[in-house]
């Protein structure tokens, strides 16, 4: 490829950053912790591929909902380098954080539903405690806000019956 050529097909950092709404220095540290990728022209400027401005949006939406940078560099790892990802190469990186995103999805409602309630701290400060977790029970399970930290399978919250109790 020519030089004229490639550098209708590359973006600077610059650029990159213009059009896809990240800062410049987020971009380097990107490229530093191996998600994206330059190419250094001779006078060591960076050039990436327009690919890249589908990959920044990927970490960006992926860090949106959560999902840590090392399984975002994994994920990324799996595309092809030598064209642009399609559709169905995104559709399987997050198949493979559907299960996750359930899991934090239900955790996010329980927080929303339960953040005016006892979230199972054991700090029993709260007049409620000794109704919603009489004996620091919670506290037997381990450390931190047990409601909202287990599954949906685990959920160690009283039957419904038991709740209105709690309540008056």
């Amino acid at each position: 490829m020519t030089q004229s050529a490639r550098n209708r097909y590359e973006l600077t950092v610059g650029q990159l950053a213009e059009r896809s709404g990240v800062a410049v220095s987020a971009l380097h540290f990107y490229e530093a912790k191996g998600l994206i990728h330059s190419r250094r022209t001779a006078g060591n400027q960076r050039r990436f591929t327009r690919d890249t401005l589908r990959r920044v949006a990927f970490i960006r939406v992926s860090q949106r909902v959560g999902i840590p940078l090392a399984e975002i560099r994994e994920a990324l790892s799996r595309l092809p380098e030598e064209r642009t990802p399609t559709v169905d190469d995104w559709a399987a990186l997050s198949e493979s954080w559907r299960e996750k995103l359930d899991e934090r999805i239900t955790q996010l409602q329980r927080l929303r539903d339960d953040l005016t309630d006892c979230i199972g701290c054991g700090c029993l400060s709260l007049n409620r405690c000794a109704l919603a977790n009489p004996y620091d029970e919670l506290g037997k399970q381990g450390p931190g806000p047990r409601r909202l930290l287990v599954s949906a399978a685990k959920d160690p919250r009283p039957p419904a019956a038991e709740c209105i109790s709690c309540e008056s």
